[in-house]
């Protein structure tokens, strides 16, 4: 009996742990950072934590400006929204970002997140402004 609920304690405690996203419920997950209602589905983000916490925010910018007052070592997953295939998150430090008055985000910051770097040249090319990578955005915000 005693073995029966070690082996269930550890199964909990292993499962409990797991690293992945959590999908965002837009109209109705709050923003961990300035809690307001995620509804963009273009530009939302979340972190997951080496421990498996998820951490969800309506634009990348409160994502960026989460980790200011976050450790963030505790950070396995930055992911972000992908403008061309809305309510798909992609990996933020591979992502290619583009700055844009032509293109609102939620918290006014107008930055947009593409999987490639020609995706955020092609919109680049309509709507203007400056593009960056992960390590260059984070240096600028």
């Amino acid at each position: 009996m005693k073995h029966l609920i070690l082996i269930l304690l550890l199964g909990v405690t292993f499962t409990s742990c797991t690293v992945k996203p959590e999908p965002i419920n837009y109209g109705q997950d709050a923003c961990h950072f300035c809690k307001m209602t995620i509804v963009d589905k273009v530009h939302a983000a979340e972190v997951v934590t080496h421990k498996g916490k998820v951490y969800k925010f309506d634009a990348t910018e409160c994502m960026v400006n989460f980790m200011d007052d976050f450790d963030t070592a505790e950070i396995k997953l930055y992911l972000t929204n992908h403008f061309n295939q809305p309510e798909t998150l992609i990996d933020a430090t591979n992502a290619t970002f583009l700055i844009s008055k032509n293109v609102p985000s939620p918290m006014g910051a107008f930055l947009t997140a593409f999987k490639t770097k020609q995706e955020a040249e092609t919109v680049q090319a309509e709507q203007g402004g400056e593009i960056y990578t992960w390590d260059a955005l984070l240096q600028h915000l």
